[in-house]
């Protein structure tokens, strides 16, 4: 039986040189990516990125500026992608902003063919890991956010019924279970009612 294809990955490319830009796309090719789409600029590259849905972004520059910096970061908080900067420039302030805007690889002295594939794929494998850390970092925080609100909410309780922890708990508890919520939505809801009503003082 044979093995199902390879998906084709596509790429977004930003080089405002139409002949640089030409080599890269060919280089491109010969690593297996298909580029859909070139951009002079990366103006609007967050409404790009929505509309096209490249698997991952090439900018090609000879030094990353503000304004490409502040798209960049964009698209990182609202359309996250593995993006990859060729520049010229390796000034360590440069990286290191281009690091901080979302940037997964960045690649001085231009587009090697021999080297382009190992590149990507080592830019994607750094994408993955970050946003695995990322969302685990975020779960933890929401998970340490709703024990806060479950602890205010049974101190609360505590206060009000003159109870004891373990009583405030199952009071909320039941509440939950009685209302179809998740504890911290109950919780919130305590906390919210009895700071009109000057309980939480």
């Amino acid at each position: 039986m044979s093995a199902p294809p390879v998906k084709e990955l596509t790429v977004m490319l930003v080089d405002n040189e139409p002949a640089r830009a030409a080599i890269v796309e060919q280089a491109m090719m010969d690593s297996g990516y298909r580029v859909i789409r070139r951009l002079d600029n990366a103006k609007n590259l967050t409404e790009a990125v929505t509309k096209f849905q490249p698997d991952m972004v090439i900018i090609d520059i000879e030094s990353p500026d503000r304004d490409v910096l502040e798209n960049m970061s964009r698209l990182t908080q609202n359309n996250p992608r593995p993006i990859v900067m060729f520049a010229e420039e390796d000034d360590s302030h440069h990286v290191e902003a281009a690091i901080r805007a979302g940037v997964s690889a960045y690649v001085v002295d231009g587009v090697k063919r021999g080297s382009v594939k190992a590149i990507l794929q080592v830019a994607i494998a750094r994408f993955r890991e970050f946003h695995a850390l990322r969302s685990e970092l975020e779960t933890v925080k929401s998970q340490l956010e709703d024990r806060k609100l479950i602890d205010k909410a049974k101190g609360l309780i505590m206060k009000h019924q003159k109870c004891d922890e373990p009583a405030a708990y199952q009071a909320l508890r039941k509440l939950a279970m009685d209302r179809s919520q998740r504890m911290t939505d109950v919780a919130r809801n305590i906390i919210s009612v009895m700071e009109l009503m000057g309980g939480s003082k």
